[in-house]
């Protein structure tokens, strides 16, 4: 595993992991692979070794991955200096991840104490998707009905990231602005998500 960088730098993400997640590697050799990487996990992108990327996670785990393959975030989370028109109370929010996952744990029980075979536990736990990242007083959330990323510092949480396509956007093309449905330059299938990309703000195409 690759050393974290230092306490106290801050995790600010800069792209985030393609919908169909990917593997990872303890150093830049195919030969030691680790731990892969959940689908829309922000991630910081620390350095760039020819098409192998350094990154780290919002804990500090630090890994390498196909560089090619991270979806950047071109610019900073929303400012937090008063809550902006139409952002959203985190806490119903917040309310759904807990639910979701209690309902991941006690599937994954079941699991552990034999009362359900593999079958059963995709079929209990298919379509249940949940992510949060809190790094001090920022927390990014997955809104799963929404197909997006939420960012807040506090009381309210305005858009980060989407999974979904824009609208003005021509057939052949998905959410990165490469050509092809659902096949990026690595030859991945389609996973059944769009890219994620930036959340346009008010104002912005």
């Amino acid at each position: 595993m690759s050393r974290p960088k230092q306490p106290g730098t801050g995790f600010r993400p800069t792209h985030v992991v393609p919908p169909d997640g990917m593997p990872a590697w303890e150093a830049p050799d195919p030969g030691r692979p680790t731990v892969p990487l959940d689908a829309l996990l922000p991630v910081e992108l620390v350095e760039r070794l020819g098409d192998w990327g350094h990154i780290r996670c919002a804990n500090g785990w630090a890994a390498w991955v196909d560089g090619r393959r991270l979806v950047a975030v071109p610019q900073d989370p929303p400012a937090g200096d008063g809550p902006p028109a139409g952002t959203d109370d985190p806490r119903p929010l917040l309310a759904r991840a807990e639910r979701a996952l209690a309902d991941y744990r006690s599937a994954l029980e079941e699991l552990a104490d034999g009362g359900l075979d593999g079958q059963s536990f995709e079929d209990r736990t298919k379509g249940l998707r949940i992510g949060i990242v809190v790094d001090g007083e920022s927390v990014w959330v997955y809104d799963h009905e929404g197909g997006r990323w939420m960012y807040g510092e506090g009381r309210r949480l305005a858009p980060y990231a989407t999974d979904r396509p824009p609208s003005h956007e021509g057939a052949g093309h998905d959410g990165t602005g490469h050509e092809g449905a659902g096949h990026g330059d690595s030859g991945h299938e389609d996973s059944g998500h769009a890219a994620t990309r930036m959340a346009a703000r008010k104002g912005e195409l």
